[in-house]
């Protein structure tokens, strides 16, 4: 994602649709569920070499409910635009690697104000009924636009969408299909 804002700053504008993973999970974890996503940490980290921490990760109990985490973004793009990606990083690396639970308001507000903001600001903002509202929209927005992988990425030009990359792409692999895109206005696969 960094490197699509760096490589193609001017040309393109890159912005967050949150798919909702696992919104509205309210039962904890089987046992079976969380040998199978750590299963796919495992893959997702041997392919992209991002950090994760795998010892002590989904505990026993844990509510694996992504809807708070996807609102939290929500409510700092409400804020801060320009603090949107800053912020996601910051959700990803402390559900990760510091294994927070960011289903916690407190844990999100703390990350929030790690990256600028004023935590009593943003947990009144991702408390509000248009920051709900608006995540609700972004689910719809992904399941609308057909989104089954992710990450995804979707050219848009106009009402036009175009699938360039659903799942996992390497940047050299993406970056052709990319300018194909800004050229002809058309997907590769």
């Amino acid at each position: 994602m960094e490197k699509i804002r760096s490589e193609y700053a001017g040309a393109v504008n890159v912005e967050l649709l949150l798919g909702g993973l696992r919104p509205g999970t309210e039962e904890p974890m089987p046992s079976a569920q969380r040998q199978q996503i750590l299963h796919h940490w495992q893959a997702v980290h041997r392919m992209t070499r991002q950090p994760f921490r795998f010892e002590g990760a989904l505990p026993e109990g844990f509510i694996y409910d992504t809807e708070p985490a996807s609102r939290a973004v929500v409510a700092v793009s409400m804020l801060e635009r320009e603090a949107i990606f800053t912020f996601f990083g910051a959700v990803q690396s402390a559900f990760y690697v510091g294994q927070e639970d960011v289903t916690h308001p407190i844990v999100l507000g703390q990350l929030a104000a790690s990256v600028g903001l004023e935590a009593q600001q943003f947990l009144e903002t991702f408390q509000s009924d248009a920051a709900r509202n608006l995540t609700q929209a972004h689910f719809r927005g992904a399941r609308q636009w057909d989104v089954h992988g992710f990450p995804a990425v979707i050219g848009q030009r106009g009402a036009s969408l175009s699938l360039l990359a659903g799942g996992y792409c390497p940047f050299e692999a993406l970056s052709p299909k990319i300018r194909n895109w800004l050229e002809t206005g058309e997907s590769v696969r």
